[in-house]
C-alpha cells in the first residue's frame, strides 16, 4: 500500500444513543444524505454529501459502551499503512490502546486509540487505498480538525511522529494561549490548543467541523431541531465562520463555512 495513506483522515463515526434522531438531526443541519450499510453486522447507516460521497457513518453506542460510561460523541480515523506497526509506534510515544482491533470484512482494520494526553482517536488500515483523491474539503465533509489537550506543543510533536502532520503556523490568542496549526501537502487541516481554567472540565477531545454553505442559517438548524449552539456564529482570521455545538443526544460537534 502507497504511505500516501499514512496520516490522512478518512473517516468520522458519530457514536449516538439514538441513531433515527441523528439521523433526522444531521440531515437537518448539515445536509447530508444517508445510506444504510450491511456489512457492519449491525446497523450501521453512512452519511453522504453531494455526489453520493460517503464522509462518515454513524451506530448506536453498544451496551459495553454504556456500561463504560461513554457518552454520544464524534470519532476521527487516520489511515496508517500496518495496524501493528501504528499501535506499537503510539505506544512507544506514549499514548495507549482504547479499544481491540475491528476487522470490517472488504473495509479494513481499525483501533481506537488514545494520544499521551488522553484524547480518544482511531487508527484504519484501509484493505484498499481510498477511492476519493486527497482533496481540499468540500461542502459536507469535514474542513477542520480541532484538539482541545492538557498540552498542545506536546500534543502537536506526538502527532508528528506518529502521522507526519507539521506545524503550518501558531497563533497567539492572548488569554487563550497559542493555538497551534498542522497540516498535510494541502495546506492546514486543524489547530490545537492548551485548555484555559475555565475549560478544565471538559475532556481532551477533537473537535470536527463539517462545512456548510451559512454558519448562521445552520446554527438556526441546530436550535430548531432539538440541538444547542454553545459559541457562535463567530467569525474566525481568514473570514470564515464558525459555530460550536451539541447534538440532540449530547454529541459535541461545529460548523464552519469558508470566505470565499
Amino acid at each position: 500500500m502507497s504511505t500516501s495513506v499514512l496520516g490522512r483522515p478518512l473517516w468520522y463515526e458519530l457514536m449516538t444513543t439514538d441513531l433515527a434522531a441523528a439521523e433526522t438531526f444531521y440531515t437537518k443541519v448539515v445536509g447530508w444524505t444517508t445510506a444504510p450499510f450491511g456489512d457492519a453486522g449491525m446497523p450501521y447507516t453512512m452519511w453522504m454529501r453531494a455526489g453520493e460521497v460517503p464522509v462518515g457513518g454513524a451506530m448506536a453506542i453498544t451496551d459495553d459502551m454504556k456500561a463504560a460510561g461513554v457518552p454520544p460523541h464524534w470519532m476521527l480515523y487516520v489511515g496508517v499503512d500496518k495496524l501493528e506497526d501504528a499501535t506499537a509506534h503510539v505506544e512507544t510515544l506514549g499514548g495507549g490502546t482504547l479499544s481491540p482491533v475491528i476487522d470490517v470484512p472488504g473495509v479494513g482494520r481499525m483501533r481506537t486509540m488514545k494520544d499521551p494526553q488522553g484524547a480518544p482517536f482511531s487508527i484504519y488500515e484501509p484493505t484498499s487505498p481510498p477511492q476519493q483523491a486527497e482533496a481540499l474539503p468540500e461542502l459536507g465533509d469535514t474542513s477542520w480538525h480541532e484538539l482541545y489537550t492538557t498540552d498542545a506543543a506536546a500534543a502537536l510533536a506526538f502527532y508528528h511522529d506518529l502521522f507526519g502532520w507539521n506545524s503550518t503556523e501558531t497563533m497567539d490568542m492572548g488569554p487563550m494561549g497559542k493555538y497551534h496549526m498542522f497540516g498535510r501537502a494541502l495546506g492546514s487541516m486543524g489547530g490545537m490548543m492548551t485548555k484555559v481554567d475555565d475549560m478544565v472540565q471538559m475532556p481532551n477531545v477533537w473537535l470536527l467541523y463539517f462545512r456548510v454553505p451559512d454558519v448562521h442559517a445552520a446554527a438556526e438548524r441546530v436550535k430548531a431541531h432539538g440541538g444547542q449552539v454553545l459559541h457562535g456564529p463567530m467569525e474566525v482570521p481568514g473570514g470564515g465562520w464558525i459555530a460550536q455545538c451539541t447534538d440532540p443526544q449530547g454529541a459535541m460537534f461545529a460548523l464552519h463555512h469558508s470566505k470565499a
